[in-house]
C-alpha cells in the first residue's frame, strides 16, 4: 500500500512535465465557458509580452523578472479576455467562411517569398517554426476575424460629446503671457559676508550628516594596467609606418563640400531650371516642384572625386551658390552649402599617437599572457603582496563604498567596482580582467563604519555648503522684497533684468526654468505675482495676460478633431473593457495553476 501511495504522489508531482513542447498530456491552462485556453496560446502570450519588453529594454528577461514587471499578469488577462470573446462569438454563431480565411492568409508578410507574393512553402515552414499546424493556424485566423467583428460591433459608433471636446480644447489651447526676473548672486543688494571659523565649525556640527563618510569596504588589491607598462613596450618603426599607410584616410583628408544635387531628365529641363534660378526662384522651390524634399537631394559632405565630372565645377563654386554640371545621373544643379577644409598630417606628426597605440596594444597582449599565471599563483595560495612583487603588479588598499565610484583610478573601471561590491571575507582572490585589458585581484579586509569627517579635512566642503545656504537664503529674501515692490505697483523693469514670455501653452517649457514655473503661471490671475523657488532656481513671476483659445482657424479645428478622435477611442476602449469584464463575470473562468506553472517552467 505504501509503495502505491508513493507511486501516486510521484505521478502527481511529475504531471507538469506533460507540458513538454506544450503539446503533451496537459493541453489546457483553463477555460472560459466552453472555450479552452491552450498551453500553446498561453505560452505565446507570455513570450509576446516578454519579447516586447526585451526589445524596449535591450536585455533578456526571465520568468521571475517577467512576473515582477507584471508581464505574466498581462498575458493571463489577455488570454482570458480572448477566450471570453471567443466563447461569446460561438454563442452568437458568429464566424467567417473558408473563402475569407483563404483571403486573409496571403496578406501576411511573413508568408511571402522572394518574389513578394504568397509562397506555400514559406507558409508551411513559418508555421512549423512557431509550433503551429496549418489547421490550428487557420482556426486561429477564423477566431481572430470573428472576434474582431464582435469587437467592432461593441466599439463602433461612438461620438465624442461636443461639450467635452470644446471644454478640453479651451483648456489645452489656453495660453499665458508673463514676465519673470531670474535671480542670481549679482541681483543681491549686498555681497555675502565671509564666514568666520566659528560659523563654519558650527555649520559643520549642525549638518554633520553631510560631512560623514559612508560605510565602506576596505579592500586590498594587486593591479596591472596597460597605462602603467605601455611606455616600456618596444616600438617597431617599420610597423608604425605600415599603420600610418593603412590608415592614411585618417591622416590625409581632402577638402570637402556640403552639397545638394537636383537631377533633371534632360539638358533642356536643367537649362530651364537654371534660368528660373537666375530670375530669382529659390532652389527649394525647384526641389518641391520635382516632387522631392531637401533631404532627398542632400549629398552630405563629399570630396571632389566623389562628384566625378561635376567635381571641378562644384569645388570652384562659391559657398551658397548654385552651379549647373553634368552628374552621373544626368544634367543637374548643385548647391554648395558649406566648405570643409582638408587636413594632412605627416607620418612624423602622427608618429607619437601611433606609437602610443602600438605600445598600449603590446601592453594589453602582455597582460593577457599573464592572466593564467596570475590565476595559478592565487590558486596556489599566494598573498596579494607576493603576487604583485612576482608579476610586476601594483599593490594598494582602498575604502570602497558599494554602488559609488571613488577617487582612486582603479575605481574608474566598471569591472572593478562590480567585483568590489560583491567580494566577501570568505572569497579567495582571483584575476578580474578590466575593460581596457588590465587585470586586478582583490581581497576583502574589513568593514569600515561610517564616520564624521574632521572639520579641518572637510573645511573646504563646509565653506562651500555654508555659502550655498547663505546664497539661497539671500536670494529668497530678495525675491520676497521684489514681490512686495511689484504688489505696490512698482514697474518690473526697474527691479532687475526681465525675461518676457509672450505666450506659452500648458505643456510649454522655459529654458533653464523648472516645469513648476509654467504650472504656477496657469494657476495665477492677471497681475498676480509669485516667488518660484525650486532647487537652485529662484525667480519672481508676474502674470501679464490670460490668452483664451482661438475659436476658429485651421489649427483650432485640427486640435478639436484630434481631441474628438482621442475621446472616441477612449470611449471605445472603455466600452470594450466593460463588455469583456461583463462576459468574464457572467461566464466564469477556470484556471489550472499547476498547468500554468508548468508552462512557466518550460519557458525558463
Amino acid at each position: 500500500m505504501a509503495a502505491w501511495v508513493l507511486t501516486g504522489f510521484l505521478v502527481i508531482g511529475l504531471g507538469g512535465f506533460g507540458v513538454t513542447n506544450f503539446g503533451g498530456t496537459v493541453t489546457s491552462v483553463g477555460s472560459v465557458g466552453d472555450v479552452s485556453i491552450t498551453t500553446q496560446d498561453y505560452a505565446r502570450a507570455v513570450q509576446q509580452e516578454i519579447a516586447a519588453l526585451e526589445a524596449q529594454l535591450g536585455v533578456n528577461i526571465g520568468i521571475q523578472e517577467a512576473q515582477a514587471f507584471g508581464l505574466i499578469a498581462n498575458a493571463r488577462a489577455a488570454v482570458v479576455t480572448r477566450a471570453a470573446l471567443d466563447n461569446e462569438t460561438q454563442r452568437l454563431g458568429l464566424s467567417i467562411g473558408d473563402e475569407q480565411v483563404a483571403a486573409e492568409v496571403p496578406k501576411m508578410d511573413s508568408f511571402k517569398g522572394i518574389s513578394g507574393a504568397f509562397d506555400r512553402e514559406t507558409y508551411a515552414f513559418a508555421l512549423r517554426q512557431q509550433g503551429w499546424s496549418e489547421t490550428e493556424f487557420e482556426a486561429a485566423i477564423r477566431r481572430d476575424v470573428s472576434r474582431s467583428l464582435l469587437q467592432g460591433a461593441v466599439t463602433g459608433g461612438f461620438t465624442a460629446p461636443q461639450p467635452m471636446v470644446d471644454t478640453l480644447y479651451r483648456w489645452i489651447a489656453e495660453r499665458r503671457s508673463f514676465s519673470m526676473i531670474r535671480l542670481g548672486e549679482a541681483d543681491l543688494t549686498a555681497a555675502l559676508p565671509a564666514p568666520t571659523d566659528d560659523e563654519l565649525k558650527a555649520w559643520h556640527q549642525a549638518n554633520i550628516d553631510r560631512f560623514t563618510r559612508p560605510e565602506a569596504r576596505r579592500i586590498a588589491y594587486a593591479a596591472l594596467l596597460p597605462d602603467a607598462i605601455a611606455a616600456d613596450q618596444p616600438v617597431d618603426e617599420a610597423a608604425l609606418k605600415q599603420m600610418y599607410d593603412d590608415r592614411i584616410d585618417e591622416f590625409v583628408v581632402p577638402e570637402r563640400r556640403l552639397v545638394e544635387r537636383l537631377v533633371f531628365p534632360d539638358q533642356a529641363a536643367a537649362d530651364a531650371a537654371s534660368a528660373r534660378l537666375d530670375a530669382g526662384a529659390p532652389f527649394e522651390t525647384l526641389v518641391i516642384e520635382r516632387g522631392l524634399t531637401l533631404d532627398a537631394v542632400d549629398l552630405g559632405d563629399v570630396s571632389q572625386d566623389d562628384l566625378g565630372a561635376a567635381g571641378a565645377a562644384v569645388f570652384a563654386a562659391a559657398e551658397g551658390s548654385v552651379t549647373a554640371a553634368e552628374s552621373d545621373l544626368g544634367p543637374a544643379l548643385f548647391r554648395v552649402n558649406g566648405t570643409l577644409a582638408g587636413e594632412s598630417i605627416s607620418f612624423d606628426e602622427a608618429r607619437e599617437v601611433l606609437a602610443a597605440e602600438m605600445q598600449a596594444d603590446a601592453a594589453r597582449r602582455l597582460i593577457a599572457d599573464k592572466v593564467e599565471a596570475i590565476d595559478d599563483l592565487l590558486a596556489g595560495g599566494a598573498e596579494l603582496k607576493e603576487l604583485a612583487a612576482e608579476m610586476g603588479m601594483t599593490f594598494d588598499t582602498l575604502d570602497h563604498v558599494p554602488g559609488q565610484q571613488g577617487t582612486a583610478p582603479i575605481e574608474g573601471y566598471t569591472a572593478f567596482r562590480t567585483a568590489a561590491d560583491a567580494v566577501t571575507a570568505e572569497d579567495f582572490p582571483e584575476a578580474v580582467v578590466l575593460d581596457d585589458g588590465g587585470v586586478v585581484a582583490m581581497q576583502f579586509l574589513e568593514l569600515v563604519p561610517a564616520a564624521p569627517i574632521p572639520f579641518d579635512e572637510a573645511r573646504e566642503a563646509v565653506a562651500e555648503d555654508w555659502r550655498g545656504a547663505q546664497l539661497a537664503e539671500a536670494l529668497s529674501a530678495r525675491a520676497i522684497a521684489i514681490k512686495a515692490a511689484l504688489e505696490g505697483d512698482a514697474a518690473i523693469g526697474s527691479l532687475g533684468i526681465v525675461d518676457q514670455t509672450p505666450g506659452i501653452s500648458r505643456d510649454g517649457t522655459v529654458d533653464g526654468a523648472p516645469q513648476g514655473l509654467v504650472k504656477a503661471a496657469f494657476e495665477m490671475a492677471p497681475g498676480e505675482v509669485r516667488v518660484i523657488e525650486e532647487g537652485d532656481f529662484v525667480a519672481v513671476l508676474q502674470l501679464n495676460e490670460v490668452m483664451a483659445a482661438e475659436e476658429t482657424g485651421e489649427e483650432a479645428e485640427a486640435l478639436r478633431a484630434a481631441l474628438a478622435a482621442q475621446i472616441e477611442q477612449a470611449l471605445s476602449t472603455d466600452a470594450m473593457t466593460a463588455y469583456s469584464e461583463a462576459l468574464i463575470s457572467e461566464t466564469g473562468v477556470t484556471l489550472d495553476e499547476a498547468a500554468i506553472n508548468a508552462v512557466h517552467s518550460r519557458l525558463q
